[in-house]
């Protein structure tokens, strides 16, 4: 049985971590993030991407596809040193070069810093992924501070700003930028208020970016997984919501990281996307959204 047979009505035993993002080996079972039956064909030949939240999850998943096509990849994350070892490793075993770089990209000064070190080490930049997030469930709009709401969008939301601001002048035509969106920017989610409102501002920004870089050549789109078995679930949830989680898809389970990122290799690729921008890809188990 193949591994996407193998994921049919997967349920999670109850499991919970107490710090974010979340580390992938204390999750059973650990994610899937390098899918053995893709095949790359060059399509990203001689390419270097940047990739935030690259250390885990869809960002790893994502760093192994980009490597198998035939790209070059820095991986940014905050302070998950093995999670990024554990990838950079997964990366050098298709014999491309990964360069791991730690820290908050919430601040613009960082971003600059992650850009210029990619340069430095890397000498070219023609994709990025924005794909850092965090999550912080609270029952009412009333729970959420002040703090709270500027973290979660200085991660999800400002993020994108710095990262773009500091690729910009090494990017050329035909460059691609990459954001990771949720089907909550159009399912809503009542309990995660902040963190659906920066996915929904990160829609807005993909389509602004991509009428304002069009004339450069350099396309912007966006991926809105739904649920999908990354460190930051049992990082999220409790035990209960971790256990049931995805099972409310049309396709009755949670994805694994292996299942979005093929999305993120055809939006970054000349090949195959060359005349799509300020679009988004749904790979969410079947939920029909409008937009």
């Amino acid at each position: 049985m193949s591994q996407k047979e193998n994921q049919s009505n997967q349920q999670f035993p109850p499991q919970s971590q107490p710090v974010q993002p979340g580390k992938t080996d204390q999750m059973k079972p650990r994610p899937i993030e390098d899918d053995p039956n893709y095949r790359g064909s060059g399509k990203l030949d001689g390419k270097v991407a940047i990739i935030t939240g690259g250390d885990s999850g869809i960002g790893r998943a994502v760093a192994i596809a980009f490597a198998k096509e035939g790209a070059d990849v820095a991986i940014v994350y905050l302070n998950e040193h093995q999670d990024a070892r554990d990838t950079q490793a997964m990366v050098e075993k298709y014999n491309r070069r990964c360069i791991t770089i730690a820290g908050d990209v919430g601040q613009e000064s960082f971003c600059q810093q992650a850009v210029n070190q990619v340069i430095s080490e890397l000498s070219r930049l023609d994709i990025v992924v924005n794909n850092a997030a965090q999550q912080f469930p609270k029952k009412s709009i009333s729970e959420i501070s002040e703090e709270q709401l500027l973290q979660t969008f200085r991660t999800n939301i400002f993020s994108m700003f710095f990262m773009v601001k500091a690729a910009l002048p090494h990017l050329a035509q035909g460059s691609a930028i990459i954001n990771t969106t949720s089907v909550t920017a159009y399912a809503g989610s009542p309990g995660l208020l902040d963190y659906s409102s920066t996915k929904g501002a990160i829609e807005s920004f993909t389509r602004s970016l991509a009428l304002n870089l069009a004339e450069k050549g350099i396309r912007v789109n966006s991926v809105a997984p739904g649920p999908i078995w990354t460190p930051l679930i049992p990082s999220t949830f409790d035990e209960d919501h971790v256990s049931k989680f995805g099972s409310d898809t049309p396709l009755k389970r949670a994805g694994q990281p292996f299942e979005v990122a093929p999305s993120f290799v055809f939006l970054a690729s000349g090949i195959d996307s060359s005349y799509i921008s300020g679009q988004t890809l749904h790979p969410n188990g079947g939920e029909v959204v409008n937009g």
